[in-house]
């Protein structure tokens, strides 16, 4: 079991940004079984990079080689992995990989906060908010659906995830940052008119996400108690996204 522990990330948030932007895509489409593949290649994929980013950071900032080392075999083995999954995929969808060319610089981005040690950089965290939404539309598409079908609620996603990056600061790393405060309330402001505009009932879960974005700060809230209002933040909007675009 701590041999599963030390192999599966640790990141509680990175998961429900990695599925829920996915599944709203499969269900808002049409369901194929090529999608189930891919959502393992997409998450054996996530995993790959998280070591792969651990072993780079640490070698830097790290005095223990043992701490760095730790990371090579898993993340080599979840890489042979996501090839595994990922080839057949590509050749049974050449399309996507384009998908995974626009993806890359992203990841770059992420790969050098890694190695300078700023894995926890504001920046950094909405850097990698942008292909994970990004996949809605990956995943619509392999269900027969179009890009524009999926720009609005890919959209949507990328308005919420991208607010939980300065908003969780706030109640944890941030938390007796007033600057970090005013900047989220003020974003999640801006979030819930765009929502609005993407689709009039997708005021309703932003006008929350202003609410405890304006409101739970500050309240001494504990890490797990955060983090299970955020899956059903999350939650919220992936059922608001299927009901009104599915």
């Amino acid at each position: 079991m701590s041999t599963v522990r030390r192999w599966i990330p640790n990141q509680h948030g990175a998961w429900a940004m990695l599925a829920v932007p996915y599944l709203a895509g499969v269900l808002t489409g049409s369901p194929t079984w090529l999608q189930l593949p891919l959502f393992l290649a997409w998450l054996l994929g996530y995993c790959a990079v998280f070591h792969a980013e651990q072993w780079v950071r640490l070698r830097r900032a790290s005095r223990n080689p043992r701490a760095a080392a730790r990371h090579r075999r898993p993340a080599l083995l979840f890489a042979c992995a996501t090839t595994a999954f990922g080839l057949p995929l590509l050749l049974a969808e050449p399309w996507l990989a384009a998908a995974a060319a626009l993806m890359a610089p992203f990841l770059a981005v992420n790969v050098l906060y890694a190695r300078r040690n700023r894995e926890r950089a504001l920046v950094n965290g909405l850097v990698a908010v942008v292909p994970a939404c990004g996949m809605l539309i990956v995943a619509l598409r392999a269900g027969g659906g179009t890009v524009a079908e999926g720009l609005a609620p890919a959209l949507a996603c990328l308005l919420y995830f991208a607010g939980t990056v300065p908003y969780v600061k706030t109640m944890i790393r941030e938390r007796n940052s007033e600057a970090y405060r005013r900047g989220s309330v003020a974003y999640h402001a801006v979030a819930l008119l765009a929502a609005g505009l993407l689709g009039p009932w997708l005021a309703v879960p932003f006008a929350l996400y202003l609410a405890r974005a304006a409101l739970l700060p500050g309240r001494g809230l504990r890490a797990p108690v955060v983090g299970a209002v955020e899956v059903g933040c999350s939650l919220l909007l992936l059922g608001f996204l299927v009901g009104v675009h599915g």
